[in-house]
């Protein structure tokens, strides 16, 4: 048995699949050869039934050996701190990944989400679509320049912000031609497709269970 344990949801519905944060933990392990388990919880009651574990009543959250994390930004910086895989070890290297994996939820998704939520609302051009786009513009001219966002190689700063790119209303928002082909390199790695599989057949197996419950 791993000291490295996943918790998610037991359980989603099809939209959601291939997207819920715990795939973030599984990419991250993968990436690092560290060795996990993924366990859950059940997806019915769930805003109630861990919150000694998740004070907002969300996944993932991570055991390490007694340490308990909840949020996947957490759980990552976690993760990148055991394997040079995920973030090297020189100052001036684990900085430069530290500071892109803030950004990738303070400066990007902080954004993308809740314009995400008022479109899928029925609101589709919102009052964030231009700060949205300012955003997604300036991280274009960056990624136009450069193959990676930290330290010349690949780390969990892109693991991060290539999982916040991907959602599909918001890879296809604009033409980003640089941005795009960096979400396309990232997620084509072994390690993001076995997590997101791995994910998938959790929750197919849940169907199953669910109808064996009627």
């Amino acid at each position: 048995m791993s000291d490295l344990t996943i918790w998610t949801y037991d359980w989603v519905p099809e939209g959601p699949r291939g997207f819920v944060r715990d795939l973030r933990l599984r990419w991250a392990c993968e990436e690092a050869g560290l060795a996990y388990e993924v366990r859950t919880i059940p997806f019915d009651d769930r805003e109630t039934n861990h919150l000694a574990r998740q004070p907002f009543g969300q996944v993932p959250f991570l055991s390490d050996a007694g340490l308990e994390i909840f949020e996947s930004g957490a759980g990552l910086l976690h993760l990148a701190r055991k394997a040079d895989a995920l973030m090297p070890r020189d100052p001036a290297g684990e900085a430069q990944t530290l500071q892109w994996t803030i950004a990738a939820l303070n400066s990007i998704e902080m954004v993308t989400v809740p314009w995400w939520f008022l479109k899928i609302s029925g609101d589709a051009d919102n009052e964030l679509t231009g700060w949205m786009g300012q955003r997604l513009g300036q991280l274009e001219a960056i990624l136009g320049a450069q193959e990676w966002l930290a330290a010349d190689r690949f780390t969990v700063a892109d693991l991060l912000m290539a999982d916040v790119l991907r959602v599909s209303a918001v890879r296809a928002f604009g033409d980003r031609p640089a941005t795009e082909a960096y979400v396309a390199r990232v997620t084509n790695r072994p390690a993001f497709e076995k997590a997101r599989a791995d994910q998938i057949a959790l929750f197919e197996a849940g169907d199953a269970a669910r109808m064996a419950r009627g």
